[in-house]
């Protein structure tokens, strides 16, 4: 059974009972993330996620990990292009325990300069991480292109610069900023009495005080030519991303955009998968992704690849999204779709962080829930008319956009597969 309450202060709490279950997941979800950055201020977002578990005015680093362990179950953060969330599992014995560890980490953080100067060395070892490792760094090549000076092409994780440059009145002023309470979510999915959960949060987030509205403004993103690059790099392998720009997270075509990616690159049985790993053995890794922001989104296409098959599986890729712009998609093949999706769904769950996420996503984009049963209608309402007209929507727009990274040159790609 799903809930809703909206506390004075703003912040709402939503939950999902499954008296079943021995455990609860926990949310606190802001709104906020890295593209709502400027040049000055980039990597803040992440840089404060990492701050709220390096000490309160109540416990130190060491007290705050140990406690978590103690609760059992899981307990993480991460910081995306639009939100913030820190999340836990444990067991519903523990859950007003857990309540109070989290309030404390967002009302009495310290931002203590000496945990700063340790966590910033982290978070650049992070980005350097990231660099080292091409299969990633590509992703944020790639999107450097599309967006071009937009926030969303900027990393997540900031620039060595600014980081190296953090402060903790920089921090806080950011925290002060944007955490407002319009923008924060709680959520729950499990073994959870609404009403009780509630209770727990009435007297949470002092430091935010009465209802606050932020003066965060999305300034939604050009949609630019499509441009290629090579980032020549002595690797064994040659690493392409190529996309173009799809459909952002809320828009009436959402289910079809999902269906067409896992049949052009979403799975095993997908067709770039069969043509290009199973039946030709060019590349151990390819796939394709859908990335749906707020307002924009974007679709694209990964290849791990051997650099003297670059030309060949460019061409076969190119050859499959042309077929998908021509020929509608066979019956058998959308019901596969259709069926892999749905199990995805199902499997999800069984796992109750899982499900605190997906309310947690349909609050903040849509403000309202979705109950499983109108998923499973929308996903078999598509049609494979409907599966036609988007590819042609998406990729019959304009040329991909590509980045290349490895041991490659402009002149030895054959740019007009």
């Amino acid at each position: 059974m799903f809930n809703k309450t909206v506390l004075p202060n703003g912040i709402r709490v939503i939950t999902e009972s499954f008296r079943h279950s021995r455990v609860v997941s926990v949310g606190i979800w802001l709104d906020v993330g890295s593209r709502d950055e400027h040049d000055l201020n980039s990597g803040s977002a992440h840089f404060v996620e990492h701050m709220l578990f390096k000490g309160t005015t109540a416990r130190s680093a060491q007290e705050i990990a140990r406690e978590f362990d103690v609760l059992g179950g899981a307990a993480n953060a991460f910081t995306t292009r639009e939100h913030t969330c820190l999340h836990a599992t444990v067991l519903d014995s523990n859950l007003s325990s857990l309540v109070d560890l989290f309030t404390d980490l967002l009302n009495n953080s310290l931002y203590a300069d000496e945990e700063i100067e340790r966590e910033r060395q982290v978070i650049l070892q992070e980005i350097n991480m990231v660099e080292d490792m091409p299969d990633d760094h590509i992703h944020d090549l790639f999107t450097g292109l599309l967006w071009g000076i937009h926030p969303l092409g900027k990393s997540i994780l900031g620039s060595h610069e600014v980081v190296s440059a953090m402060d903790s009145k920089k921090l806080q002023e950011y925290v002060q900023k944007y955490y407002t309470t319009d923008k924060i979510v709680i959520a729950a999915a499990g073994n959870v009495d609404h009403s009780d959960f509630v209770s727990l949060w009435q007297n949470a987030f002092r430091k935010f005080g009465s209802k606050s509205v932020s003066v965060l403004k999305r300034s939604e993103p050009a949609l630019l030519p499509a441009s290629r690059k090579i980032y020549n790099k002595p690797l064994e392998q040659a690493h392409i991303l190529m996309g173009t720009y799809g459909l952002s997270a809320v828009d009436a075509d959402r289910f079809g955009y999902l269906i067409l990616n896992v049949i052009l690159g979403g799975n095993m049985s997908s067709r770039l998968f069969q043509e290009i790993r199973e039946k030709r053995g060019l590349a151990y890794s390819i796939y394709s992704y859908i990335s749906s922001y707020s307002d924009c989104g974007y679709l694209a296409i990964y290849l791990g690849v051997d650099r003297e098959t670059v030309n060949e599986s460019l061409s076969l890729i190119a050859h499959e999204i042309n077929l998908m712009q021509k020929i509608s998609v066979p019956q058998d093949e959308l019901a596969n779709a259709k069926d892999f999706i749905k199990s995805s769904l199902f499997l999800s769950m069984e796992n109750m962080e899982a499900i605190m996420t997906r309310i947690a996503r349909n609050e903040i984009n849509f403000n309202k829930y979705f109950p499983v049963g109108v998923v499973l209608e929308s996903i078999d309402k598509v049609t494979s008319d409907d599966v036609l007209r988007l590819a042609d929507k998406i990729f019959g727009r304009q040329e991909l956009t590509l980045a290349g990274l490895g041991p490659l040159e402009n002149e030895g790609i054959d740019w007009k597969s």
